[in-house]
């Protein structure tokens, strides 16, 4: 199993639900009815399988063997780059909620802060995911010795079985099924 190889593809599940996310604020901003109850589901998604699933790999797998391996430069494009952009968007993901809950509770104005966390998210991952895909992976295949990458195999191989075993992978690719059948599905 290439661990590299594995998280450019749920890359591609991360900007199924991005889409599902901007097809809700799109109707919000038409004043179409919404569930906003689906926001905590969205949630649920970002923080499990994209932030501590997907996330999780790269920041105990990958990231950290890149500085250890590979020195300033690629400590400055983890810490200052990539691990920001990761707790960029937990901030968005922890506002996103409280905006939702305030939107529940009668604020009507709150659906603004809905849409410009959610959007804010769907922006900044858009623009991660192409820096992961077009340049980090890219610089880490090429730079990180064949050692350390069998080791991060090795390690993304029992992570996976771990979370197979749990069933994350099954549960949060239904949920993007889901909500595509609901309001369409992702176009690259």
């Amino acid at each position: 199993m290439n661990c590299i190889d594995l998280m450019v593809e749920e890359h591609v599940h991360i900007k199924r639900m991005l889409a599902v996310i901007r097809k809700y604020c799109y109707k919000i901003l038409k004043g179409e009815k919404v569930q906003y109850e689906d926001f905590f589901k969205i949630i649920d998604f970002v923080r499990n399988y994209a932030d501590k699933h997907h996330h999780g790999k790269e920041e105990s797998m990958l990231f950290n063997r890149m500085m250890e391996e590979l020195g300033p430069t690629a400590e400055k494009l983890v810490r200052h780059g990539m691990n920001v952009e990761h707790d960029l968007g937990r901030l968005h993901m922890q506002e996103l909620e409280a905006a939702v809950k305030r939107v529940l509770d009668g604020d009507d104005e709150a659906r603004l802060d809905v849409i410009a966390n959610a959007i804010s998210y769907t922006h900044l991952l858009h623009r991660h995911i192409a820096k992961e895909d077009d340049v980090v992976y890219k610089y880490a295949e090429r730079s990180l010795s064949k050692e350390t990458l069998d080791r991060i195999d090795l390690e993304g191989e029992k992570f996976e079985k771990d979370a197979k075993a749990e069933g994350i992978q099954d549960r949060y690719l239904a949920m993007v099924d889901e909500f595509e059948a609901k309001v369409g599905s992702y176009s690259n």
